[in-house]
């Protein structure tokens, strides 16, 4: 009896051993979540992003993907002003309104989404966070704000049928003219001052279903531009939302992102398979 007691304890203690080395299950693993760092490295340079991933994020479900641009005063390298406005306050006032996967790229100084290479910038961001978060591909969204909104249209026209829905605030096709003279090669991107240049925009994009913000007394992007591609956008067939804040300047992202009916509209899209 003495003998088969040893044995059995050193067979236990082998077992305990072996369990500590053996690998933790996937499903059992804790998961990072909320605002989390990383990089993307694009033609030999690394840019810092940021994704934002809910509480109850698990890898058994295929997630929704918002990729949002934000804007001009959020540029740099440090990978996380372009959380301080915009989607990323919304997350912050309340992270149950936005289910999500959202990858927030950061514009370098001086460049706009529009160019490149800051267009691929976002959608390898974007290709990269989809991948390690289990995004749905059906269910991948656009939204930007002010050079963002640009950004967002910009994108939008370059991939169509990429992305199942658009959420674009006060932005456009014709950026304003002090962006086209500080930025040369901005200006050389810009189509003409014409209807047929917002019509052509809206039908690059297709019929994908957009809600349009802007402020009625912004200052700094005309609201004409919000208004000419509403009106493009329905004249293609598409379905459009348009918001416009009477009394508003250029910052109303924040009533835009705070719509009660945004989040449920937007979630509500889906490619075809």
């Amino acid at each position: 009896m003495k003998v088969v007691f040893r044995v059995g304890f050193r067979a236990r203690i082998a077992f305990l051993f072996l369990s500590q080395l053996a690998p933790i299950p996937a499903h059992a693993r804790k998961h990072e979540t909320g605002f989390i760092d990383r990089t993307v490295t694009l033609q030999a340079v690394t840019y810092k992003y940021q994704v934002f991933v809910p509480e109850n994020w698990t890898p058994q479900r295929k997630w929704p993907v918002i990729l949002a641009l934000h804007g001009a005063g959020e540029r740099g390298d440090d990978g996380i002003l372009q959380t301080d406005v915009g989607i990323g306050m919304a997350i912050r006032t309340d992270r149950s309104e936005i289910e999500a996967i959202v990858v927030m790229p950061q514009c370098a100084k001086n460049l706009w989404w529009i160019l490149p290479p800051m267009d691929d910038l976002a959608m390898t961001a974007l290709a990269e966070a989809t991948k390690e978060f289990h995004g749905d591909t059906r269910r991948t969204f656009l939204t930007g704000l002010s050079m963002g909104g640009y950004g967002a249209w910009h994108l939008a026209q370059k991939y169509p049928g990429k992305f199942a829905a658009l959420v674009v605030i006060c932005g456009g096709i014709r950026p304003p003219l002090a962006a086209q003279t500080r930025y040369p090669d901005l200006a050389k991107v810009t189509p003409p001052d014409s209807p047929q240049s917002y019509f052509a925009a809206a039908e690059r994009v297709g019929k994908t279903p957009v809600w349009i913000f802007h402020g009625a007394d912004d200052n700094i992007v005309p609201v004409t531009e919000s208004q000419r591609m509403s009106a493009a956008m329905k004249q293609i067939g598409a379905e459009v939302h348009y918001t416009e804040y009477p009394g508003v300047g250029h910052s109303c992202w924040n009533k835009a992102y705070d719509e009660p009916r945004l989040f449920p509209w937007l979630f509500s899209k889906s490619l075809a398979n």
